[in-house]
């Protein structure tokens, strides 16, 4: 896990020509790209056009991107869209994101900024789900107001759709599995809603919305996008500022799944009485009409014009290619019928959306899925991506910043003559010895003659599960690990389930015997043949769930508490009673597995799930560890879907890296191109919330008000310039703030070349002085008019020649040539401005002023709320304050409270988590936001009316940054908050001794008292 999955990703796992990491780590995010191989078709009758491969897409701006001819490749158009989206991220000044100010206010709190942000510790998005949702914002709000190059991207998803869907605009957002894709549907409804509420008139937003999933499993889970449902993610998550809560709800909704569309028979006819009606006329009609099909679906929305469309799991909504050589016809066998059942599913659902277009007008199609991919015997090359995607958060992408679990793979066996693992590509090895037909039309079939190196891989897998079920049950999880096995149809399905589970055989005579199940964690009966009252290996398939076979009701007796549980839910959302108790064996069977892994429910007890299709995508178990594929993969796109059902985590958790702990998935059977060292799971129990609160109105005395300052300016002569260098001046030039200095780089094929920075050795340091005093007079000398100080510039050359001479360290084989890298010069210029700034500042009383924020000048411990699962805590002195509980992030902080307690100078005290207390700098050429630890009111002789505010961090390991916050505190805010006057007195101290902390605070406290 190479990023924060809070931040935009800058580091990547180099992969080799065949999809394998080198183990080498890029300092840089990784570019949108195919990753794994898609297969060509067998059969072509159309050259490709000269000089351009079959599927290759040349991305020229400003011109038309389409022809009917055209082979589209988005993945050119993915990274030139997320590259604009970027640079628009980075304006800091929200006047200038050409965006409404609702959008703006929403893109503030869900990227962690101003005062609607969440509280620390509070729930807060993935930058994927920011980014999913900023780059549908930028094309419908800031494209419109740029230039033809940003909106021949647009023309290029106009095109894109006339020739895939010509009735309809669709934007397709791919999301790993497992990265929140529910969470990015409500944030659209709550960006769309909030602006079409304020901004009635305003065509490019809607509050209508037709969301529509591939079946029922989603389509449940989907509830928590309505604004009244118990679940609400709006208010549950914090997901928009309180005050536009009473707008969401004025959202409407409607949450389908796609088989709602067909039109259903208004009267059941028998075959004879159908042809005695028709006679010699025309058969009778006696289906629903379309608009009857409408009003049925979507009731709520039949009054509003051009609604959001918004399809999960898209993959399954398209067009079938008209006239394509890759029709079903060249299919055979389970590919032809499963080709024919996904272009079935695949006409109704965009019929369906097709006939909401004709009769309400559609605003939008948003597609969500983790594989938006063309299906086998679309029409397109299976795997073909859709040609409206708009942005990509791959599995590599989810992997790389810990949002789902790792998968690991064979990489080797004790086969000497298999290249290949044979446990990497099973059927391979299996595919032909095992039944090929549904369990209906399969006959007799004895588990006991499943083939051997099935049998030896299924023991393999699970003593590794054994192993992990030790584990969680000593850490206590309160569910069991959950293993998963996907086979090729029903029979394979009804075999592996008896094998494992226990079953009996009919003997020769028609004799019934026994036989236990082989995994004795997985068995369902007990030593002497009776069915345990909870199973632990559910078997799932589409016959099983359509049909109306009846549960053993044993297990009915002994889940009553679950099954009440399931009907007061039931009854809390559909507020019916006779709803409520009619439950059928099929809707507690779905249940069961839609619970899987979760305490108290009924799939709490589930340990193996045995499927055929029903897990390849609507399952959210959070508990699979183990997978076992008995099918064949004819791509990746089968692959990516299957493993995505056991890459969900089970914590969220930060580490103190401010990175997710690795979590592990183990897959058999699956040819998944991604390869990783086996290393034993960590496994953590869940962690407890608490509520941390300003108390009030008992300790509304300990209130501590702070200014929010959003920028300085300082005023400094023309006539004569010195500096004031010190510590923190010194810039440690190393390879881990520099980048590497040895790199082998290697491209797909030719030879490797061994790259090295030693040719800055030769720059003189002259040279080097010169340009960064360039940089520094045009980066901050410049007068109201923007022109450069000229007359400066001998002067800022001496002072910079002294800078480098006695603040410059160079280690680990970096060169001060270096320097003239942009990010770095920026960064010495702001230890050469400061050190200017601080001489007189102090020497000549020069003055500095803070520039407070315009929108919300003050900020107070008052507004402290939220809730935290983090363990170091720390229950305040009721008496110094005003918060219940301070929520640290180390030992040393805690510490701090304690003495800080202690002091009976100390007026107050507030640890800075969910204060929203934000100090601006720069940290080379980017602006940041430095969040200081502590501030703390200390009476120094002038009595309480009148405390001293002392901004304290507690820092045990001080990089570069810490320098630069230093700095920015003593140079700028604190002799610019002075400045103000209205706010008090301020100072600012830094403790980095833990042992020492007590002795220097109280030195540090009296040293005040006799000033």
């Amino acid at each position: 896990i190479l990023n924060s999955p809070y931040a935009r990703p800058d580091r990547h796992w180099e992969l080799d020509e065949t999809g394998q990491p080198t183990q080498n780590i890029i300092e840089s995010r990784r570019q949108a790209a195919f990753i794994t191989p898609i297969p060509k078709p067998r059969k072509q009758t159309k050259a490709a056009p000269k000089g351009v491969d079959q599927g290759q897409f040349i991305f020229d701006e400003g011109k038309n991107l389409s022809t009917a001819e055209q082979m589209y490749d988005p993945i050119p158009v993915i990274n030139v869209i997320r590259s604009h989206v970027d640079a628009w991220r980075r304006i800091s000044d929200p006047a200038n994101w050409k965006v409404s100010p609702e959008t703006a206010r929403l893109l503030r709190h869900w990227r962690g900024m101003g005062e609607s942000a969440n509280p620390a510790g509070g729930w807060r998005p993935f930058f994927c789900q920011v980014e999913a949702v900023e780059t549908l914002i930028w094309l419908t709000e800031v494209v419109p107001a740029l230039g033809k190059k940003e909106n021949a991207l647009l023309e290029h998803l106009r095109n894109a759709n006339a020739e895939a869907n010509p009735e309809l605009f669709r934007i397709a957002l791919k999301m790993a599995t497992g990265s929140g894709k529910t969470t990015v549907m409500a944030m659209i409804i709550a960006w769309q809603t909030v602006n079409a509420v304020r901004r009635p008139q305003s065509k490019r937003f809607t509050k209508g919305f037709l969301i529509v999933s591939p079946g029922i499993t989603i389509r449940d889970r989907l509830r928590v996008l309505y604004p009244f449902d118990p679940d609400s993610y709006y208010e549950r998550l914090g997901l928009v500022p309180p005050d536009m809560l009473p707008e969401i709800r004025k959202a409407k909704i409607v949450i389908t799944n796609y088989h709602a569309f067909m039109l259903r028979e208004k009267i059941n006819l028998s075959k004879g009485t159908r042809a005695l009606l028709q006679g010699h006329n025309a058969p009778p009609q006696t289906t629903e009409t379309e608009g009857q099909m409408l009003r049925r679906v979507m009731r709520e929305l039949m009054h509003l014009k051009n609604i959001m469309v918004i399809n999960d799991e898209a993959h399954h909504c398209y067009r079938e290619k008209a006239g394509s050589d890759n029709s079903v016809n060249e299919l055979k066998g389970d590919d032809k019928e499963e080709a024919k059942e996904n272009n079935e599913a695949a006409r109704v659902w965009i019929s369906g959306i097709e006939a909401v277009k004709r009769a309400l007008g559609i605003h939008t199609v948003i597609d969500l899925s983790a594989t938006p991919f063309f299906l086998r015997g679309s029409g397109y090359r299976e795997g073909t991506l859709f040609h409206w995607t708009a942005s990509d958060f791959s599995l590599m992408d989810a992997i790389e910043c810990g949002i789902v679990k790792l998968p690991r793979v064979p990489v080797s066996d004790n086969i000497p003559s298999e290249e290949m693992p044979v446990y990497r590509n099973l059927w391979e090895h299996i595919g032909k010895t095992m039944p090929r037909k549904s369990r209906a039309n399969a006959g007799a079939l004895n588990p006991a003659d499943l083939p051997s190196k099935l049998r030896t891989a299924l023991e393999t897998l699970y003593g590794h599960y054994e192993k992990t079920f030790a584990e969680w049950e000593k850490a206590k999880l309160g569910v069991p690990p959950c293993f998963i096995i996907v086979c090729s149809n029903t029979a394979a399905s009804k075999l592996g389930y008896d094998f494992i589970s226990g079953y009996v055989h009919q003997t020769a005579n028609g004799e019934g015997h026994f036989e236990n199940g082989s995994l004795e964690l997985f068995r369902n009966f007990d030593e002497d043949g009776n069915p345990l009252a909870r199973p632990h290996t559910l078997l799932i398939d589409s016959q099983q769930l359509e049909s109306d076979d009846s549960l053993d009701a044993n297990f009915r007796e002994a889940a009553g508490d679950e099954i009440e549980r399931f009907r007061q839910e039931r009854l809390q959302r559909s507020g019916s009673r006779e709803e409520a108790d009619a439950i059928t064996d099929k809707e507690l069977l779905r249940e069961v597995m839609n619970t899987v892994g979760k305490p108290g429910r009924l799939g709490e007890s589930i340990r193996c799930v045995v499927s055929v299709s029903m897990l390849s995508e609507g399952w959210d178990a959070n508990t699979v560890t183990h997978v076992l594929g008995v099918r064949a993969f004819g791509t990746q796109l089968l692959c990516e879907q299957v493993i995505g059902r056991a890459l969900r985590r089970q914590s969220y958790d930060l580490n103190e890296r401010g990175l997710l702990d690795v979590e592990y998935a183990d897959i058999f059977g699956i040819p998944f191109d991604f390869t990783a060292k086996p290393m034993p799971p960590k496994i953590k129990p869940p962690k407890p919330a608490v509520h941390v609160h300003a108390v009030s109105p008992e300790r509304d005395a300990l209130e501590i008000r702070f200014p929010r300052i959003a920028g300085y300016r300082a005023e400094l002569p023309e006539e004569k310039l010195e500096a004031r260098f010190t510590a923190d001046s010194t810039l440690r030039l190393t390879p881990e703030l520099a980048g590497p200095t040895r790199v082998k780089q290697s491209g797909i094929i030719g030879e490797a070349a061994d790259l090295n920075v030693q040719r800055l050795e030769n720059i003189r340091d002259a040279e080097i002085i010169y340009k960064l005093t360039q940089r520094l007079l045009d980066a901050k000398f410049r007068d109201d008019n923007g022109e450069l100080k000229l007359h400066l510039f001998g002067q800022l050359k001496q002072i910079t020649a002294r800078w480098y001479r006695e603040h410059l360290v160079c280690s680990g084989g970096v060169y001060p040539a270096m320097l003239l890298y942009r990010e770095l010069a920026d960064t010495a210029c702001e230890r050469i401005e400061k050190a200017i700034s601080a001489y007189f500042l102090e020497e000549r009383q020069r003055p500095v002023k803070a520039l407070l924020d315009s929108y919300n000048r003050e900020g107070s411990s008052a507004r402290v709320n939220f809730f935290t699962s983090k363990p170091k805590r720390w229950t305040t002195d009721s008496r110094k304050c005003q918060v219940n509980l301070v929520i640290a992030d180390s030992d040393w902080e805690l510490e701090f409270c304690r003495l800080v307690e202690d002091n009976r100078r100390v007026i107050a005290y507030i640890k800075n988590a969910g204060l929203g207390f934000e100090v601006p700098y720069r940290l080379g050429s980017q602006n940041r936001a430095y969040l200081p630890d502590y501030i703390v009111l200390i009476d120094d002789g002038r009595g309480s009316e009148d405390p001293l505010h002392l901004v304290v961090e507690v820092k045990g390991y001080r990089r570069e940054d810490a320098k630069e916050k230093r700095l920015t505190m003593e140079t700028f805010w604190v002799p610019g908050v002075n400045r103000l006057g209205a706010y008090g007195r301020w100072a600012f101290a830094e403790f980095t001794e833990v042992s020492d902390m007590q002795k220097e605070f109280d030195e540090l406290v009296e040293g005040l008292v006799k000033r």
